[in-house]
């Protein structure tokens, strides 16, 4: 499962040397990241509204090539692991040449908002929400 989002770089995301500053990567999967799961209906709204938060644990960047101003790029996110958190694999390539420029994951886990304990296995609305959505996808 994935999803692929289109991103044209702003000037605000650029350094003196017209690359994008480092951290804003992450913002970039983040936004691809609230697309994929959007696809199966369980973004932060729902996961808050299920009673479970799910913040980032982990999150990794490889640098491949430098990303420039107005440059556009497609962002791809792709859901890995579900079991016991969610692992989110990136990949960040010119939206042109499809030129891959950079790559990696974020890990999050489920917490119980009332309780604020972590849970060692995804709760069972995530794989309900999986399920519905893997029922509608053509074969």
């Amino acid at each position: 499962m994935h999803a692929d989002v289109i991103i044209e770089i702003p000037f605000h995301d650029v350094d003196t040397m017209n690359i994008v500053w480092h951290g804003h990567y992450i913002k970039y999967f983040e936004i691809a990241r609230c697309k994929l799961l959007d696809e199966f209906q369980y973004n932060y709204v729902q996961m808050k509204a299920s009673g479970y938060a799910w913040p980032v644990i982990e999150s990794y960047v490889r640098y491949v090539q430098g990303i420039e101003f107005q440059q556009k790029i497609r962002v791809r996110a792709i859901l890995k692991e579900w079991e016991n958190r969610l692992k989110i694999e990136y990949q960040i390539f010119d939206a042109d040449s499809g030129k891959r420029l950079t790559k990696g994951f974020t890990s999050q886990v489920a917490v119980n908002i009332d309780t604020r304990e972590m849970c060692f296995q995804s709760p069972s609305v995530l794989f309900e929400r999986l399920n519905a959505w893997s029922a509608f996808q053509p074969a």
